[in-house]
């Protein structure tokens, strides 16, 4: 264990010999979450928003459904909180689910009032369907473009407002600080100016999740679980890590890396077959292709493995005006000479979202005095077991206002920030060097084998047992480019999720152990918390 615990910080630095800069609020992440935390945390005060690749590269761009709100007359937030709840099948935060769910229309009228365009039909918002959802409610743009949509709206905004610098390519290596003051901001590197510090009020972690864990995901090569690394490494509690989304309908080409298949293609009529063209969502859920994204998951893997093929099929030939609704899908699978009005088109599962992450709450705050979290890196108890479809760009909307909020009160006043002198030096590594890529790859697969959509005590045991070993030869090093960080988190959060996969000894959600198929209400209805130097612990739902 003393290899992942031992060392604090990954870089060695002097806080006295490096450039530094001072904010009132700093933000690292540019998807949905951290631009909106930027946007209400401007009011007042200066806002510094570090973006680990160019602003407009993040998981929020790539996104195709839409964002879930009670918009239709015969909607209600009740019922969303109603579906919300069932798919979260137990150990969702009831109180946060209700306040996100109120707070839906609003948010997405706001980003309207922004400059987002969204698809209509004549006068009104069209809204689609995807699986878990009792109704229709799902606002999208451009077809299937919609997280681009959001993040341009954004972006712009955020650009345009006076007060809010953007930093881009930069990467945070660890949060910084102190018992007395909490966070006191962030060590980056930066190609220009190499290491840094930003010292701030307060930090917002946005980063994103860790999908790049996973050999097949539709994840950013920027998702590599840093934000979820370094709030572990500064003692921040995290929880539900063995919550992993895996997205149903990744499109499967040989060679090529998985795109998305939007879950409202399945919404608006698309049918799953497997190699013998027959429709079989039937045999293991009463919804059909609407079922929730674990089952659907779940029931392509058993096909797949039952009928010896490599993958299923994925029909929306007979979907009105396809080429119209899915205008991006249709661009993707015509590189492949793939003709979405004529063809079948290959799926497989493919990791997708993380659920578990930083404990908050509803206004961000974790158990580090001076930091906040929000989107994918944080938890907010919103999606309990599995995240039903379009809640989390709204999730990043509402949480990531509320923080921004929050920061900012935190932040009044016109003292500097702290900035104690910090002076970190590490031990020379013991061990010789290694191919960073190489093990990159390696470890990707045995998640992906392993962590995955199924899972054993025998899997996750070997995952443990060969993250220890890399550790051992990996986490004493010091390296001074993002590969090797990326590395160094990759290895500490795929441990981190395995550890509470091994521990949840039943199925519930996402999470599915083969050896303990039931759910267990008795047991385990409760989540489970991990932080630096400390056994796992569990905490009843609330």
């Amino acid at each position: 264990m003393e290899h992942f615990e031992g060392r604090r910080y990954l870089t060695s630095f002097d806080s006295s010999q490096v450039p530094q800069v001072f904010c009132d609020v700093l933000v690292i992440g540019s998807g949905v979450a951290g631009l909106s935390a930027a946007l209400s945390a401007v009011d007042g005060a200066d806002v510094l928003l570090i973006a680990k690749g160019p602003v407009d590269e993040s998981n929020t761009a790539k996104a195709q459904g839409g964002i879930a709100g009670a918009l239709a007359p015969e909607d209600t937030p009740a019922a969303h909180m109603a579906d919300t709840l069932a798919t979260g099948q137990g150990i969702c935060d009831a109180d946060i689910v209700r306040t996100i769910t109120d707070e839906a229309p609003g948010r997405i009228r706001e980003l309207i009032a922004l400059g987002a365009s969204f698809d209509q039909e004549g006068d009104e918002l069209a809204l689609t369907r995807e699986g878990g959802h009792s109704t229709s409610r799902i606002v999208h743009a451009m077809g299937d473009a919609t997280g681009k949509e959001v993040a341009t709206t954004l972006i712009r905004r955020v650009r345009g407002t006076p007060g809010i610098q953007v930093v881009e390519n930069a990467f945070v290596v660890d949060l910084i600080t102190t018992p007395e003051d909490g966070c006191c901001g962030a060590l980056l590197f930066d190609q220009r100016w190499g290491l840094m510090i930003v010292w701030a009020k307060s930090t917002i972690l946005a980063s994103g999740g860790a999908g790049r864990l996973y050999r097949e995901t539709t994840n950013s090569v920027l998702a590599t679980g840093d934000g979820l690394g370094m709030a572990y490494r500064a003692g921040v509690k995290l929880t539900d890590l063995e919550f992993y989304q895996f997205h149903p309908t990744a499109l499967y080409v040989a060679g090529a890396s998985r795109a998305l298949i939007s879950e409202a293609v399945r919404g608006e009529g698309g049918i799953l077959l497997n190699m013998r063209h027959e429709r079989f969502m039937s045999k293991y859920h009463e919804r059909g292709e609407l079922a929730p994204r674990d089952a659907v998951s779940r029931a392509i893997v058993t096909e797949i493995r039952e009928t010896g093929h490599t993958c299923a099929y994925l029909d929306m030939r007979h979907i009105p005006q396809l080429a119209k609704r899915f205008p991006g899908i249709k661009e993707l699978c015509e590189q492949f000479d793939i003709d979405i009005t004529k063809d079948l088109v290959p799926i497989r599962p493919a990791a997708h979202y993380m659920i578990g992450g930083v404990k908050v709450d509803i206004n961000g705050v974790c158990t580090m005095p001076r930091l906040f979290a929000c989107g994918e890196v944080a938890c907010t108890g919103l999606h309990g077991a599995n995240r039903l479809g379009s809640n989390s760009l709204l999730e990043g909307l509402v949480v990531g206002r509320h923080a921004g909020t929050a920061a900012r009160q935190i932040a009044g006043g016109s003292n500097p920030p702290p900035h104690p002198r910090v002076k970190v030096r590490n031990p020379a590594a013991q061990h010789v060097a290694i191919d960073v890529e190489d093990v990159t790859n390696a470890l990707r697969a045995l998640a992906w084998r392993n962590v995955g959509i199924e899972r054993s005590r025998f899997g996750l045991e070997e995952t443990v047992h060969m993250l220890h070993f890399w550790g051992r030869y990996i986490m004493d090093k010091e390296f001074n480019d993002r590969a090797g960080w990326e590395l160094q988190n990759m290895l500490v959060v795929a441990r981190l999720i395995a550890e509470s996969a091994t521990l949840r000894a039943e199925s519930r959600g996402v999470h599915y152990r083969t050896d303990f198929p039931q759910l267990d209400d008795a047991h385990w209805k409760v989540h489970i918390i991990q932080r630096r130097q400390a056994q796992a612990e569990l905490e009843p739902v609330r």
